[in-house]
């Protein structure tokens, strides 16, 4: 009898509680979006924007969830080595750099190739800004797409110290030594050259809006990444001061004759049109037979061609197709690459008077000592000019 009284008095209660609940819910008035976005905000994903601002020293936007990460000692270290590397950068060569472009480079084609260049868009965009399309290669391996608001803070630190060191050349002599580069980034989250894209990219007052990792099959096309034969590569568009969206190829290739056999990056590049053509530091390879194909490519394809002595050598040079106009001095290369020295260069140099450099570029890094050679094809006066043996 107790038992029963004790259900009937439970089932009651359940039914009170249950058309209480129902008799709110049916009169509460809905909750606005405004004020759910009070109570919980969105949080923000991190972009690639932002992650290219964080590593190369300088804040991300103020609601990105890398904010938080610009208080750690490690970081701020990092900014601040950077800003003053940066700072006797922009002083000694960049803004130097710009001014001989704006001078020298008068009629600039939309697509610039940069083969043997690394991750070096630094100087890439000093001597050809404004460009609608970059084409970067080398070597050097791509890597992932970096993160960081996934990283443990603690290998913050040593992954941005990393990083320092690989482009510690690149800012003070002006060129990468690849070994040293893949053993400084290695064995950090922070591998590859997409890292040091990102903060050469950042640190040139670019936007990045969108990175994705492609490839390029035989015949040049682009396509998935990781299709089969396909040489690896990264697109990235961005944005510079005037808003106006830009685009930066990168792809790890073999471009001996061998490697460019049996890929279609010459391809893919053909398909742009003319070009200009940035060489430097390029470890003389072009001055042997093993890559014939693509010296030939560049002289084939290129408008201009901007280079230090370890580009193209001379004699390549057809004297009724190509103006030279050197600049700097031509002391010959550096010791580690004894035997490469060009008498044609060298007589090149002696009989133009070239103007004075007023910044440092290639192996010979020191201004008073570094060389470029500008080439121009068809002269517009119609000059002759004999072709150096």
């Amino acid at each position: 009898m107790h038992a029963t009284r004790r259900t009937a008095l439970w089932l009651a209660t359940r039914r009170t509680v249950l058309w209480l609940v129902l008799a709110f819910v049916s009169v509460a008035p809905p909750v606005c979006a405004a004020e759910t976005d009070r109570a919980e905000p969105v949080k923000t994903a991190e972009t690639a924007n932002d992650v290219a601002r964080f590593i190369a020293g300088l804040e991300p936007a103020a609601d990105s969830p890398l904010a938080p990460f610009t208080h750690d000692a490690s970081w701020q270290q990092h900014a601040k080595s950077l800003d003053a590397a940066w700072a006797r950068l922009e002083e000694e060569r960049l803004t130097k750099i710009r001014a001989w472009a704006v001078a020298n480079l008068i009629a600039p084609q939309p697509v610039v190739l940069y083969m043997f260049s690394g991750p070096d868009f630094l100087y890439l965009d000093a001597f050809f800004s404004d460009r609608t399309t970059y084409v970067m290669s080398g070597l050097e391996p791509i890597g992932q797409i970096p993160t960081i608001e996934s990283a443990p803070r603690r290998s913050l630190g040593p992954a941005l110290a990393g990083l320092r060191a690989s482009v510690g050349t690149a800012l003070n002599y002006s060129f990468f030594i690849t070994s040293q580069m893949k053993s400084s980034l290695a064995a950090t989250r922070l591998n590859g050259v997409l890292p040091v894209l990102y903060l050469f990219l950042a640190r040139s007052g670019k936007t990045i809006q969108e990175v994705t990792l492609i490839g390029v099959d035989k015949d040049g096309a682009v396509v998935a990444p990781g299709a089969k034969d396909a040489t690896p590569g990264v697109k990235i568009t961005f944005a510079g001061h005037d808003g106006r969206t830009q685009t930066l190829y990168y792809f790890q290739t073999d471009l001996s004759d061998g490697g460019v056999k049996h890929s279609g990056f010459l391809k893919f590049c053909e398909r742009l049109g003319r070009a200009d053509v940035f060489i430097k530091s390029a470890s003389y390879l072009l001055h042997t037979d093993n890559f014939a194909m693509v010296r030939g490519f560049l002289i084939d394809h290129a408008t201009a061609i901007v280079q230090d002595d370890s580009g193209i050598p001379v004699r390549h040079f057809k004297a009724q197709d190509w103006q030279l106009r050197p600049f700097g001095k031509y002391l010959g290369p550096i010791a580690v690459f004894y035997g490469m020295y060009q008498r044609g260069l060298s007589e090149v140099f002696r009989r133009s008077n070239p103007p004075k450099l007023e910044f440092g570029v290639g192996y010979r890094w020191r201004p008073q000592e570094s060389n470029l050679l500008l080439a121009v094809r068809t002269p517009l006066d119609g000059m002759a000019q004999e072709t150096p043996k």
